[in-house]
């Protein structure tokens, strides 16, 4: 039996009728389980054999009756350390694990949060089930919700699953396989109730925190459909509105909703202009929007094709505590 710490061989012969092209075009084609990234990183560290012969150029091109040697080292542990806490979990299998984020939790280590984050979190509780992304024993992260923004988030255990995860979030559900809608409180009723915000956006120029909406020709592009789904409170301050996203920027949803002058309850960065419309609301509403101390914004749905199976998933959340609260006090007769 072969050694866990032992590095995976794999090989294969083209055939005498292939055509002549790209060594990494060749293994990705012929090899699952690892990304095409993964396979030119491995070539460049001279792991490839072609013929006998170490190649340690990608482009190199492979013609009919090549004998091709890999050699895969064992994944080596992540960086982030494992920290034990405790998750909601919507859905787990070899390949991948659907998370209920909690308001407050930042997904990934980064400045200011080396530590306690979702990679943390999942690195102490996948273990050894993580095969390795990109030769790191660590969660791949396809896509992220803002520190404060709860709800559903899918991450890959194995470069397979980041994959084809990753280009199913890379055509932003074009081709039918994912879906992702928030629920959102916003100040104000958009009209028309049903409508599509399109605009181009970037990082803004004057707080490089934030991100803007840019004239043509800048920026990437950003599509939000959304609709009303109801008005809680009695005198149309507040409205509860469905968004589905075709595109997935950065803050996407908070900038769109705020460019249409209806920013996100709680939202300070991008809607600190609308605290005097709080004074609108009963002292129970007023209350809960304090207790809240985010964006009022979850990730409330999100489907996408099994990246091995090819089974179509689909899960759905419902609004946390805190947003579900300041709802319940948004419906309640002011006074």
């Amino acid at each position: 039996m072969r050694e866990e710490s032992e590095p995976q061989r794999l090989s294969l012969t083209t055939t005498p009728e292939a055509a002549v092209e790209r060594l990494d075009r060749v293994l990705a084609t012929s090899l699952s389980g690892l990304s095409r990234s993964r396979l030119q990183a491995l070539v460049r560290e001279g792991r490839v054999h072609c013929d006998g012969i170490v190649v340690r150029d990608p482009s190199r091109k492979v013609g009919p009756g090549v004998r091709i040697e890999v050699v895969v080292p064992e994944a080596v542990p992540a960086e982030p350390l494992p920290e034990a806490m405790e998750l909601v979990i919507a859905y787990e299998d070899d390949d991948l694990i659907v998370i209920d984020k909690p308001a407050g939790l930042v997904v990934h280590p980064g400045a200011g949060h080396e530590t306690g984050t979702l990679v943390n979190a999942l690195v102490a509780h996948c273990g050894a089930s993580l095969s390795g992304i990109g030769g790191v024993r660590r969660p791949g992260i396809v896509h992220r919700l803002d520190k404060d923004t709860s709800g559903l988030l899918v991450v890959a255990k194995n470069d397979r699953a980041h994959q084809g995860l990753s280009a199913q979030f890379a055509d932003h559900g074009r081709s039918g396989d994912l879906e992702r809608a928030y629920l959102a409180l916003v100040w104000g009723i958009p009209e028309p109730r049903v409508g599509t915000i399109a605009t181009k956006l970037a990082r803004s120029q004057r707080n490089r925190e934030k991100i803007a909406v840019v004239r043509e020709g800048q920026g990437r592009h950003a599509v939000t459909h959304y609709r009303v789904e109801t008005v809680p409170h009695l005198e149309g301050v507040v409205a509860l509105v469905r968004c589905v996203l075709e595109t997935g920027r950065t803050h996407q949803i908070r900038v769109h909703l705020s460019h249409r002058g209806h920013p996100l309850l709680g939202d300070d960065t991008y809607g600190s202009a609308m605290k005097t419309k709080a004074a609108k609301l009963g002292k129970g509403a007023r209350a809960a929007l304090a207790t809240l101390g985010r964006q009022a914004l979850h990730a409330t749905l999100l489907g996408f094709r099994h990246p091995r199976t090819g089974e179509r998933l689909r899960f759905e959340s419902e609004l946390p505590p805190d947003m579900a609260a300041l709802l319940a006090a948004l419906t309640e007769k002011q006074g």
